[in-house]
């Protein structure tokens, strides 16, 4: 007997489950949720490094081999590319669709944290974001000035300009693009350092030592004048400071 002749014979129990079926599928038409653009789990995590006046062979041995080989433990992973340039390697890993961000996050930060002892000493620590797959930019806004140097526009653009357009809700990030930052530019005589016996890395060394952020004066140390000795009224002020 086919299962077509049980609802030949039968008719109301035909007529009980094509009506069963109707109303499952009503319900689903009202609770299926529809979307123009669905909510799906997939993303790029992107690994970068920094190792300042290393050529590309050593960034690739030295910086992009090891994060690589730890990378590759964690789970979720599609496949992993790196680029390994002058003073930066940049590694991206591509997730599997569907994969947790999150936990994949976690799983590369351990991954990446359990290799730092085997990076050079002088090697940035690796930076990790996440960005979204093929990532579209939405809006690019050029800023110039005729009285401020390209220096004095970067400090303000990352000051005051790029905090609140990451505010903005929708905005995933804000990046600058040509940032000029301020920097020491220092030119070394050879025979200069070869008569004192110091090398570039000796001077690099001492610049970096020096390289700290002071605090201002209080309010009334601008009363005292720079003299020797010191006026007694500016005595409390300024007993730590030096006079000249």
């Amino acid at each position: 007997m086919k299962i077509t002749d049980i609802f030949i014979q039968r008719p109301v129990l035909a007529a009980v489950v094509s009506l069963l079926l109707f109303i499952l599928g009503l319900r689903s038409v009202v609770t299926l949720p529809v979307a123009e653009f669905p909510e799906t789990e997939s993303a790029v995590i992107t690994v970068t490094t920094g190792y300042y006046g290393a050529d590309p062979g050593l960034v690739a041995g030295f910086i992009s081999t090891p994060l690589e080989a730890a990378i590759t433990q964690s789970n979720g992973i599609d496949y992993i590319t790196s680029s390994s340039v002058g003073s930066v390697s940049t590694i991206t890993v591509n997730l599997q669709f569907g994969y947790k961000v999150d936990k994949a996050l976690t799983e590369i930060s351990s991954q990446v944290n359990s290799v730092l002892s085997q990076l050079p000493p002088d090697a940035q620590h690796p930076i990790i974001a996440v960005q979204p797959p093929q990532p579209i930019d939405a809006l690019y806004i050029g800023f110039s000035s005729d009285i401020l140097p390209a220096n004095n526009i970067t400090d303000y653009l990352v000051r005051v300009v790029q905090p609140k357009l990451q505010a903005v809700a929708g905005v995933q990030t804000a990046e600058l693009i040509g940032a000029k930052n301020f920097a020491l530019r220092a030119w070394l005589n050879p025979e200069k350092l070869a008569a004192f016996g110091l090398t570039a890395t000796d001077v690099s060394s001492a610049l970096a030592q020096n390289d700290y952020l002071a605090a201002l004066a209080p309010p009334r140390a601008r009363w005292c004048r720079s003299t020797w000795p010191p006026p007694p009224a500016c005595t409390r002020w300024t007993s730590s400071a030096n006079w000249w």
